[in-house]
C-alpha cells in the first residue's frame, strides 16, 4: 500500500510519454539547455563590464580617501 508497484511506473511512464511524446520531450530539454547557456553567458558578460564611477555632485566636495582612525583601531 505504501509504494507503486513496477506495473504502476510503467503506466506512469506510457501516460507520460504519450503527453509529451519523444519529439517534444526532447525540443523541451534541448531549449532548458539553451536557456542554461544564455543564462551563464549573461551572468558571465556582467562580469566583464567594470562597475560605473561614482559620480559626483556640483558644489560638494570630494570624500577622504584615508579612513578616520576610530576607538577600536587606535587601540591596536
Amino acid at each position: 500500500m505504501g509504494s507503486f508497484s513496477l506495473v504502476h511506473w510503467l503506466v506512469l511512464g506510457l501516460i507520460i510519454l504519450l503527453l509529451f511524446g519523444k519529439g517534444r520531450f526532447s525540443d523541451m530539454m534541448g531549449d532548458v539547455a539553451k536557456g542554461l547557456k544564455s543564462f551563464k553567458k549573461g551572468m558571465a558578460e556582467d562580469d566583464t563590464v567594470p562597475p560605473p564611477a561614482p559620480r559626483q555632485i556640483d558644489g560638494q566636495r570630494a570624500p577622504d580617501a584615508t579612513p578616520t582612525p576610530t576607538a577600536e583601531t587606535e587601540t591596536r
